[in-house]
């Protein structure tokens, strides 16, 4: 659910990157897919059950497709190298597909602590962007907002992790709401692009 790259670290207004509205919106169409499949097929398993296939690679793939996304994302703005913040979220979504890997073959509840410590963080990384980022890009309450947000879930889902009765349900909830806030994101950049036109 994160948001990381940094367009600038000046004060001036830049233009929305064309494409930075359309990658909003297909990670809303992922976000929904993975929920869907979760709820569909694994919503039923609770944290001492081991992971089916399915479960198993749905896990995998979630901090996987950030990576992918903040890269993508990252060449949109342009930023590269220059963007810190956007390196760390992607080392900290490779470690997380990589302990997840090896999370999976445990049981459930390994799994949701992972997936816990990594939203926490992650929330806590596009909370310090999004913020920082106001000024050049705009629009960036909805991630403020989402990232706050990650940061509860994720110490929610670390502390479920214990719990006898835990599922994936609530992973699955998560990717939706995380969804939700790209669609604000979506339609506030939308509006910010109509002022820029203007």
């Amino acid at each position: 659910m994160t948001q990381t790259t940094i367009t600038s670290s000046t004060t001036t207004t830049t233009p929305t990157p064309p494409g930075l509205r359309s990658l909003y919106l297909i990670r809303v169409a992922f976000s929904l897919i993975w929920a869907a499949l979760v709820v569909t097929t694994s919503a039923s398993l609770v944290s001492t059950d081991k992971p089916t296939v399915i479960a198993a690679v749905l896990l995998v793939i979630y901090p996987l497709w950030d990576v992918i996304a903040t890269l993508l994302e990252r060449r949109m703005t342009g930023t590269g190298s220059t963007d810190r913040v956007g390196t760390t979220n992607m080392a900290l979504g490779l470690a997380t597909t990589a302990a997840m890997i090896i999370a999976v073959f445990s049981a459930i509840g390994t799994a949701l602590l992972v997936f816990g410590i990594w939203a926490l963080l992650s929330g806590a990384i596009q909370l310090v962007v999004a913020i920082r980022r106001r000024r050049t890009v705009g629009a960036q309450w909805p991630m403020v907002i989402s990232g706050g947000l990650s940061v509860l879930a994720g110490a929610s889902f670390a502390a479920m992790a214990t719990s006898a009765t835990s599922g994936l349900s609530s992973v699955a909830g998560y990717s939706a709401f995380g969804a939700f806030w790209f669609l604000v994101s979506v339609i506030a950049l939308s509006v910010r692009g109509r002022h820029e036109r203007r």
